[in-house]
């Protein structure tokens, strides 16, 4: 099982977008696929097609074990089966201040998953406790980013948040790679930040970019995968996501 963190310390890079690509790709691959959902603003969790009510992942975080895990997992309704959901909720942000020892729950919680092939972790964009709980209980880390300035700076962030956790409680957790979302092939701002971008991180790049289509937030607003949305531009994001998802799928797993 591989657990794969999606982050970025700067929102409104499309965080969450990358994160639904993914779970689009593993759907449409047949992989057994759990969405975890970090963030209080549960925005994986509404475009999964999941209302939570009741158990979510707060209640799997106060405490971490097989029946609280079994509790909030909540099927997604964008197929029959295989694409599961830990839905997010404001009441996970109380979370958001534990003290570096508390921060293996989710880690010991999903010790208890055995049954998906991918778990897809939904990181906030904050350099909280949350980010550093998910980030503790994932194998490999993705970075998100979109080529802008402030967005650039916030990637240097990430990549020590994760070089942190790995000298500290995450020592088995290693960066995949920076995927850059919402490129425009015709801007001149945009080209130099990608420059930037590559000089910086080198081979840390994942290749593709995710290019800015209409298409991607049309799916996730009527609570469907990108696979299913009809039209070329949805037929070239599932290219994409496919391609970042089998670079993931070489990382060694547990």
């Amino acid at each position: 099982m591989l657990v794969l963190g999606v982050c970025s310390l700067k929102g409104g890079v499309g965080k969450t977008s990358v994160t639904l690509g993914l779970a689009s790709a593993a759907l449409e691959r047949g992989l057994r696929t759990l969405v975890v959902d970090m963030d209080p603003q549960g925005d994986s969790t509404m475009s999964l097609g999941v209302r939570p009510e009741g158990a979510d992942v707060a209640s799997v975080l106060d405490e971490p074990g097989e029946e609280s895990v079994r509790a909030a997992t909540t099927p997604s309704t964008w197929a029959d089966e295989g694409l599961d959901v830990l839905p997010g909720s404001e009441r996970s942000a109380r979370h958001d201040r534990l003290e570096e020892g508390d921060l293996d729950r989710l880690r010991y919680a999903l010790s208890w998953v055995r049954d998906y092939d991918l778990v897809l972790v939904d990181c906030p964009p904050s350099l909280g406790s949350l980010t550093r709980l998910g980030l503790t209980a994932c194998d490999r880390a993705v970075v998100v980013t979109e080529p802008g300035l402030f967005a650039v700076m916030a990637v240097g962030r990430a990549m020590r948040t994760i070089d942190e956790l790995r000298r500290g409680p995450a020592a088995t957790l290693q960066p995949l790679g920076i995927v850059v979302n919402r490129v425009r092939a015709r801007s001149l701002e945009q080209a130099y930040r990608l420059d930037e971008l590559r000089t910086l991180y080198g081979p840390l790049i994942l290749s593709p970019d995710v290019p800015e289509r209409a298409a991607l937030q049309q799916a996730q607003g009527a609570a469907q995968p990108v696979h299913a949305w009809p039209g070329a531009a949805a037929a070239e994001l599932s290219r994409v996501f496919e391609a970042l998802l089998d670079r993931a799928l070489r990382a060694p797993r547990r």
